[in-house]
């Protein structure tokens, strides 16, 4: 597979990208020539005072859902599709498995042998970090090393991103939470909060709220970081009668603080190399606000930081034509 250094004008197709995650269901189309996405997703129903589904709740809800998003999405398209990208695990590593996937998996495959086209699979993750490229306008970093974050309930990793002739890009683990990780963090102080799961944007706007700004110290081993403590310091907080404001406040600075430590290791290790943060968490105005203001980096809108297909649509493209527009 060819992937050129400058990525140059291709022609209009149309590739649709599947992903059925833990958490939302998700179909996308990518027209290259325009470079231009469209969605339909939504979010899995999960019961009032629960932190997430079982597996076959996922799985059952996906397949209730994904007709319907698709038929919404394919009234959007501009013409025929030309390939498929789907999500089939959760990351590009020995024994990543999740059943949900097989949902998209099997619907994708479905489509492209009904109508005689190829299906590009990747992971959940190459997918995120591909939608963020996309949103971030940083596309032209496919072929080209550079780092990415991926937060979300259940990775929090610094990955080392390389070009690779068989995946597009491939990524090596550089740092990781060793316990508990972004998103479920979030969720779970969200959930003693009293928040619907997931709680992401409702835990923002009540931290939002907050007068107070937190400087954490965050426990490290080595480049790792340690996500644990904020839900037993967050419960304490609660105990003690401390505004819930201030405790949502408490948690999104905590988890930015190990951010801004990972972050700060990447550069001294990898020195200049581009940082691409991705992930649910990611879209967190407060976390990225001081990211931002302190280290830079290419973050991507909302829509394409939560669990989304883009990613698979757009690698589907560069997999079968050796390129897209940048």
């Amino acid at each position: 597979m060819r992937l050129p250094p400058q990525l140059g004008r291709r022609s209009k197709m149309l590739f649709l990208g599947l992903d059925t995650s833990n958490y939302t269901t998700s179909t996308a189309l990518y027209q290259s020539g325009d470079n231009i996405v469209l969605q339909n997703k939504r979010l899995l129903a999960v019961k009032d005072g629960s932190l997430g589904l079982r597996q076959s709740e996922a799985v059952f809800s996906h397949v209730k859902q994904l007709s319907e998003l698709l038929e919404g999405l394919m009234q959007q398209a501009p013409g025929p599709v030309s390939g498929v990208g789907v999500s089939v695990r959760p990351r590009d590593a020995a024994g990543s498995y999740m059943p949900c996937f097989l949902v998209g998996e099997t619907v994708a495959r479905s489509i492209a042998a009904v109508n005689r086209l190829t299906v590009t699979a990747v992971s959940h993750q190459r997918g995120h970090i591909a939608a963020a490229l996309y949103s971030a306008g940083q596309l032209p970093l496919v072929g080209k090393p550079f780092v990415a974050f991926h937060l979300s309930g259940g990775t929090t990793e610094c990955l080392f991103v390389k070009p690779d002739k068989e995946l597009i890009f491939s990524v090596e683990l550089v740092a990781q939470s060793l316990d508990l990780k972004a998103g479920q963090a979030v969720d779970r102080v969200g959930g003693m909060l009293g928040l619907s799961f997931p709680a992401g944007r409702a835990l923002e706007a009540l931290a939002l709220a907050s007068q107070r700004q937190y400087k954490v110290k965050p426990t490290f081993k080595g480049a790792d970081c340690s996500l644990s403590g904020i839900e037993n310091r967050c419960r304490k907080m609660l105990s003690d009668g401390e505004a819930p404001c201030d405790i949502a406040r408490f948690c999104l600075d905590s988890i930015y603080a190990a951010l801004a430590g990972m972050t700060e290791w990447v550069k001294k290790f990898y020195g200049e190399l581009p940082v691409v943060y991705s992930g649910g968490v990611m879209s967190n105005r407060i976390i990225r606000e001081q990211i931002t203001r302190h280290y830079g980096g290419y973050f991507a809108d909302p829509q394409f930081s939560s669990d989304n297909a883009a990613g698979a649509a757009i690698l589907a493209c560069i997999a079968q034509t050796g390129g897209i527009d940048s």
